[in-house]
Parts: C-alpha cells; sequence; structure tokens
C-alpha cells in the first residue's frame, strides 16, 4: 500500500484496546496544564473533571483507527471520568455519523437504509449523554456535526428550549449545533437564540454567540449589522467584541466606541 494512503480503521479493534493505546499517550506533565486550562478547580465550569495529558491530535488519529467500535463501547468510553476518553469518544461519533451522512446520500432511493437508523443512534447517544459533553472543547467538536444535521431540515423547538437550559452546556450546544445551519446560509435560528442569551451570565455562552454571530458576518455582513445595531446596547461586551473580530477596523473601532 502507498505510504500517502491513508490506514483504514480497523474493526477488530476492540474498547479494551484503545483505553491501553490511550494510557500509553498519558502525559502526567500535560495533564497538570490542562487542569488548570480547562478550569478545574472549586467553583469552576470544569470543576472535578480528570485529564490524562493526551494532545488532540493524538485523539484524533485514534478515533479514526477506532472509528468503527461498537456504539455501546462508544457510549462506554464517552461515560469515562477522563476528559480525553470522552472527547475521543466523540471524535468517533462524529466520524461515523460522517460516515453514515455519506452512505445515506449514495441509498437516498431506500429510506429505510441501515445508515439512516446509525445516524439517528448517534444522535440519541449523544442528547442522551450530553451531560457528558461538559466542557467547551467537547461541545465545539460534535454539537455542529451532531445536533445541528439532525435539526436542520426539522422541528429547531429543541434547541431553543435547550437555550433556556439553566446547564451552562446545554446552552452552548444549541448555539453551536446552530453554525451547521450558519453554513447553509440560514441564519435566523442563530440569531434567536443570540437574542435569547442577551442576559445570559456566563462568559462561555457570551463568547459562543459572539462567535456565531461573527461567522454570520463572514457570509451576510448586513445581516450581522442588523442584529449588532438592534441589540448591541445589551449585548456582553465579550459578545460585542467576538461578533465584530472580522469587520473592517474603522467599522469595529465605531462600534467599541459607541455611547449605547
Amino acid at each position: 500500500m502507498p505510504a500517502s494512503r491513508k490506514k483504514p480503521a480497523h474493526p477488530d479493534l476492540n474498547l479494551q484496546q484503545l483505553r491501553a493505546e490511550i494510557q500509553e499517550l498519558a502525559s502526567p506533565e500535560k495533564a497538570a496544564h490542562s487542569l488548570r486550562f480547562f478550569k478545574t478547580g472549586p467553583g469552576e465550569y470544569g470543576e472535578g473533571d480528570q485529564f490524562l495529558g493526551i494532545t488532540v491530535p493524538a485523539q484524533r488519529k485514534l478515533a479514526r483507527r477506532y472509528r468503527a467500535l461498537p456504539l455501546p463501547d462508544v457510549e462506554k468510553l464517552l461515560k469515562s471520568p477522563y476528559h480525553e476518553e470522552r472527547l475521543t469518544a466523540l471524535f468517533i461519533m462524529v466520524l461515523r455519523f460522517q460516515d453514515c451522512t455519506r452512505q445515506a446520500r449514495k441509498a437516498r432511493k431506500n429510506p429505510a437504509h441501515p445508515y439512516t437508523d446509525e445516524r439517528k443512534a448517534i444522535y440519541d447517544l449523544y442528547f442522551r449523554l450530553r451531560n457528558k459533553v461538559n466542557n467547551w472543547d467537547l461541545v465545539d467538536s460534535s454539537a455542529e456535526h451532531i445536533m445541528g444535521p439532525m435539526h436542520v431540515d426539522g422541528n429547531r423547538s429543541l434547541l431553543l428550549k435547550m437555550v433556556e437550559s439553566r446547564i451552562l452546556w446545554d446552552r452552548r450546544i444549541a448555539l453551536l449545533a446552530t453554525f451547521h445551519f450558519i453554513k447553509k446560509g440560514d441564519f435566523a435560528t442563530t440569531l434567536e437564540l443570540c437574542r435569547r442569551v442577551l442576559a445570559d451570565k456566563e462568559d462561555l455562552i457570551h463568547k459562543a454567540a459572539g462567535w456565531m454571530l461573527r461567522e454570520i458576518g463572514q457570509r451576510d455582513q448586513a445581516v450581522m449589522i442588523k442584529f449588532l445595531d438592534k441589540y448591541a446596547a445589551t449585548m456582553p461586551r465579550t459578545m460585542l467584541r467576538y461578533a465584530i473580530e472580522k469587520l473592517p477596523e474603522k467599522l469595529r473601532q465605531d462600534y467599541l466606541k459607541r455611547d449605547f
């Protein structure tokens, strides 16, 4: 096999082997840094999380190799107390979901195709265990790719409900899920969710909403400007800064200097 070709996933590899490889990659030094970086101290948003100290590229590589892992084993991995095991599980779920999407497109004449069923199974697992998707990197690596596609052509009331949740990560999942809509030129749901979090107390929500507004602005600046002109006066400063980051400097400074 030519060296440039990617190695295929190995269907015979199991969860025990994956966990053994994860342990081999563990680094106490990196773990100590992650504990600080992901705010795991008392009262912080990642309180109590545990880390092994593994780089994200290494986790992505493992996910590609173990993408055929049975969903019950992926579920066990997603329930892990270790952050990196949960992230690897999410990487596997995203890869599988995308594989199923490609296969389902090839089988559109058969709507009951098993790939459609597996997409739903992955989504159901994600939603049921979303309490394990409990840090910003876990959300940002998965919500767009699993939650987004399952709601883009359907009922979005669940996202509107989630963004009102008392749980920080539910709110961020709802916002990030709409990144999938934004990439299709569909901005209405994102704008409504951003409006609903204007009074949110969490900086991570301000950042997420500002990021989504910025992405809208990258595709249709007039839509974002209309939203900003209406809500900038009540918008958290962090949300505003994130939203206007890519605007022309003169316009960006104008928003920063306005006396709302």
